[in-house]
């Protein structure tokens, strides 16, 4: 089978399953039975001559095959669903579009996102508010907020409990790293060993409003000897750069770490998979925020393009 006859239907069907995270959350916001959504994967999967998902018992995840196809389908849709706008004679409309992000996902993916919609569609304007996931979801909830980006950690749930439940999308999935300072002996190899991280000094932010630990690396089978505590991102990859420690990062700030600090992939454990989620309310979307919301996917696969 040639993958030039995928189907759109085959393309919508798998970008939806890439970003629910399993057959059955899409089938829910696709209106389509859960047999239906894994024929259309099976038929996409048949085309490519490539497995695209790994089916795990916690949901699935992309192969490398997978990301390099959810790239082209969403490049693909987008132009489709940009092109029946345009024929539809819908006009860009203006507005004042409201974002929260945790400094530690959304500091490249937001400005990028910021920059394009300037120059596509500057009657929009968008206003920007840190927090951490569970501050960003009740911002969301009460309407302080129009879209969020979120940070989730397996076993993926959904953001909250309440209902109705949130609209979400996957925009990029990509392992946790470690970052170390330029002069420390592991940063010398091309990845650090699980075992290697034991007794090492760490910079980390105190657990707060529902958030674990932020900045060890997760699992260690010791209490950890937290040197530095701060919040900030750039703080702790400073503090990494003078030497004071190591902390945990995920992958989307290889290409913003300051001077002195090396970025490494970790390897002799569970993989420590991060997702960036942009969440929003269920009610129908204001044109502005939709196109918002298309500027942050398309600055997420720029990202992670180059990763």
């Amino acid at each position: 089978m040639d993958f030039r006859d995928v189907s759109l239907t085959g393309l919508r069907v798998f970008r939806a399953v890439a970003e629910q995270g399993t057959f059955t959350a899409a089938a829910i916001a696709l209106g389509y039975t859960q047999s239906a959504v894994s024929r259309q994967i099976a038929a996409v999967e048949r085309a490519a001559d490539a497995r695209l998902l790994d089916r795990r018992r916690d949901g699935v995840q992309l192969t490398a095959a997978g990301q390099l196809v959810l790239r082209r389908a969403s490049a693909v849709l987008d132009e489709i669903e940009q092109t029946a706008r345009e024929l539809s004679g819908i006009e860009d409309q203006g507005g004042t579009v409201r974002v929260g992000w945790p400094p530690s996902l959304g500091s490249v993916v937001v400005p990028r996102a910021i920059v394009a919609l300037r120059a596509s569609h500057p009657a929009i304007t968008v206003t920007t508010r840190e927090g951490g996931t569970p501050a960003l979801v009740r911002a969301l909830r009460t309407g302080s907020v129009d879209l969020a980006l979120l940070g989730s950690a397996p076993p993926f749930r959904p953001p909250d409990s309440e209902s109705p439940p949130l609209v979400t999308q996957t925009l990029a999935e990509r392992s946790l790293r470690v970052a170390l300072p330029a002069s420390h002996p592991l940063a010398r190899q091309d990845y650090v060993d699980i075992a290697d991280l034991h007794g090492q000094r760490w910079i980390a932010a105190p657990p707060s409003g529902g958030e674990r630990l932020m900045g060890v690396w997760p699992g260690l089978d010791e209490r950890p000897e937290i040197a530095h505590t701060a919040r900030d991102w750039l703080a702790k990859l400073q503090l990494v750069a003078a030497g004071c420690g190591l902390t945990t990062v995920p992958a989307p700030l290889t290409h913003a770490v300051p001077e002195g600090v090396r970025i490494r992939p970790v390897r002799g454990g569970p993989q420590e998979q991060r997702r960036l989620v942009l969440a929003r309310l269920p009610e129908p979307p204001q044109e502005a925020v939709v196109r918002v919301a298309e500027a942050l996917r398309a600055a997420a696969l720029e990202v992670d393009a180059l990763q």
